[in-house]
């Protein structure tokens, strides 16, 4: 089984165009992409979890 891809914050700041506050304040409302922690602190999101995220939001846009 092939590991998915996991994308590091500041990746998926620069794709959806967004501070870090932003993306958190976005967070708190539960509207954001799911968070992965990493033992060592690092933060993570799985490429299939920004996608769906983004199919989200265009479904809310139209």
């Amino acid at each position: 089984m092939a590991r998915q891809k996991m994308l590091k914050l500041q990746e998926v700041l620069e794709e959806i165009d967004m501070s870090r506050a932003a993306f958190y304040r976005m967070r708190a409302r539960g509207e954001a992409p799911r968070l992965i922690k990493l033992p060592n602190g690092q933060l993570r999101v799985r490429r299939a979890d920004l996608d769906d995220w983004w199919e989200r939001c265009e479904q809310h846009a139209a």
